[in-house]
């Protein structure tokens, strides 16, 4: 066991944590010339394409030291804040971790609360500075930064660079003589903590585990302490490049374990795995249930589909646990699912692997977060609402409280002014502005996080020519003046497009709603009224007209009374097909809610 070192890689994203991972595993010799490729950890093709992490990937790796054989488990995690619940659960299962800073662009927001997640589980951090070799590089100023962020020694921070292999080998020896080994007591009876699953159609579910005490044998009998069940365990093995079967995992060691489990629900992340006959007492502590931010309906484009979607987003769960959700129905979209995610790129990629991965087209209804509201009948029951449509009526209502979050921005000094004028634009009050050096300066908002849902981190990446990093964490509710805008196409309400929104701007919300539905809804035979109504109030209306055929076309000269009967009844049949038709509305009209500063 002392020969064992668990460590995570922790950084913002972009600032080459996936390439250091390439360099580790090409120092320790884990990888050979053929299976060589940049960003070997990432393996989804939507990771390559966009240059960003979004699963956490563990590896094994073996090391000589000083003439002594060590193995390094390595754990590459994710840095948009978007999969920061991938990061916790990573760390869950580390001693160490690695923190890296790019020298040329210095810490940014996220870099700070992945370390505050790492020093709360104790974890021993080595610092190091990457991208020395850039020409836009400032080492000595970022070491500072750092020194002064993590109250180490300026001599303890590790300057390499992960294209060049620079500082590689001190970062292997620093993780070695730094990092403690693994505790646990291999006598006692087995716990070990999951940390990850994923779906194999071939094989059912394969578990990640780290082991906390005992020791885990192929063929064991293993119950898992949340659902209760108990397996039998057909392979045990290490994570190398390739899942390597081995007959036990002992104390301290990270491994897969296959049972042959096909229902998906069957396996929870942050459970423990126990032996059946003689099982531990306590399941491992150190995970806490995730908290959704932003909530969206998906629905199948073709009502057939639900159970198949349901299936498919059941198995994207087991390996993507931050992602929640249960059954709900729409008069607009028929069935599907109300679903919870950490912000809207979480949203975005769950969308586009559903695509790729299980040939499920969906439908996303506009995301929200969750709000409380009280009645006058009951002023102490909460009455939670994941959606507009779900809003009691506003006679009887007390009031509304929506969730607030304490936003840090980290940005240059220069684009200050920007950054507060978007940031009151969005209902933020700023609580504390720090410089950290004379050129950054760190701004701290009390901010709703409905406000920032849709496109405020694309808005701030803008006004900051991309300076800026952001990160949240929620502060509570509060109470608000809020009105659900709902939006009438032809007379029906949708409520597929209905939003929750602040007085002061709802007026505006409703008319730029109707006007880019007006663009997008195609012209029928008949005219259709889009209107944004608050309760039985119309604040705003567009109309998309109808198609016309000249009927008065074989009429020339004439009576204008033999033109007038033609355009009465051409008037009535108009008129009935209003009464009758329906408006088709394009799965783009949906989305286009969220482009309205666009």
């Amino acid at each position: 066991m002392k020969h064992i070192r668990n460590f995570c890689i922790i950084a913002h994203i972009d600032h080459g944590k996936s390439t250091l991972a390439d360099r580790l595993l090409d120092f320790t010799g884990a990888v050979n010339e053929r299976e060589k490729q940049n960003q070997l950890l990432d393996s989804m093709d939507l990771e390559r394409e966009r240059g960003i992490t979004i699963k956490s990937h563990a590896i094994q790796m073996e090391y000589t030291h000083k003439g002594q054989d060590y193995i390094l488990n390595l754990i590459d995690t994710p840095g948009h804040v978007d999969f920061s619940y991938e990061v916790s659960r990573s760390i869950a299962a580390c001693e160490g971790a690695l923190l890296i800073v790019d020298a040329a662009q210095s810490i940014q927001a996220q870099t700070i609360s992945n370390l505050y997640l790492a020093l709360e589980n104790d974890l021993e951090i080595i610092p190091v500075l990457n991208k020395v070799d850039l020409p836009s590089a400032n080492p000595e100023e970022v070491t500072d930064d750092i020194v002064e962020l993590l109250g180490c020694d300026a001599s303890e921070v590790i300057p390499a660079s992960a294209k060049t292999g620079i500082g590689i080998e001190a970062i292997l020896t620093a993780i070695i003589e730094t990092i403690p080994p693994p505790k646990g007591d291999p006598e006692a009876p087995l716990q070990a903590l999951v940390f990850d699953s994923v779906y194999n159609s071939f094989r059912g579910v394969e578990t990640y585990f780290k082991v906390v005490n005992g020791s885990i044998k192929k063929n064991q009998q293993v119950k898992f302490i949340a659902t209760e069940k108990v397996y039998g365990a057909d392979e045990v093995g290490t994570l190398n490049l390739t899942q390597t079967p081995k007959q036990e995992i002992k104390t301290g060691d990270v491994g897969y374990l296959i049972t042959g489990i096909k229902d998906a629900r069957e396996v929870k992340v942050g459970d423990t795995i126990t032996d059946a006959k003689f099982p531990t007492t306590a399941a491992v502590e150190g995970f806490e249930d995730v908290k959704p931010m932003v909530f969206a309906g998906l629905y199948p484009v073709d009502t057939e589909e639900y159970e198949e979607l349901r299936a498919s987003m059941e198995k994207l769960q087991l390996n993507d646990a931050s992602l929640v959700f249960q059954a709900e129905s729409s008069a607009a979209l028929g069935f599907g699912f109300r679903c919870g995610f950490l912000g809207m790129l979480h949203l975005e990629i769950i969308q586009e692997r559903l695509e790729r991965e299980f040939n499920m087209t969906v439908i996303t209804t506009v995301p929200n977060v969750s709000y409380h509201a009280y009645t006058r009948k009951n002023p102490d029951t909460i009455v939670i609402l994941n959606n507009p449509s779900d809003l009691p009526d506003p006679s009887g209502l007390d009031r509304i409280e929506e969730p607030y979050i304490k936003a840090s921005i980290i940005t240059k000094s220069d684009f200050v002014g920007n950054v507060m004028s978007l940031c009151i634009e969005k209902r933020g009050q700023i609580t504390s502005q720090n410089y950290l050096t004379p050129e950054r300066v760190e701004l701290t908002f009390d901010m709703p996080l409905a406000e920032i849902v849709f496109d405020f981190y694309d808005r701030l990446k803008t006004v900051s020519k991309g300076y800026a990093s952001f990160d949240y964490s929620p502060i509570g509710m509060r109470v608000s003046k809020l009105v659900r805008v709902d939006v009438l196409l032809n007379g029906q309400s949708v409520d597929a497009l209905s939003a929750l929104v602040h007085l002061d701007n709802s007026v505006g919300i409703g008319r730029k709603m109707c006007a880019k539905l007006k663009e997008l809804i195609p012209r029928q035979q008949f005219d259709i009224p889009i209107q944004a109504a608050i309760g039985a109030k119309i604040i705003s209306r567009e109309t998309v007209k109808a198609v016309r055929k000249d009927v008065t076309a074989k009429c020339y000269g004439g009576d204008i009374s033999r033109k007038r009967k033609l355009l009465e009844n051409q008037k009535k049949g108009k008129k009935r097909m209003r009464q009758v038709g329906s408006v088709e509305i394009p799965q783009e009209a949906f989305m286009a809610v969220l482009k309205l500063n666009d």
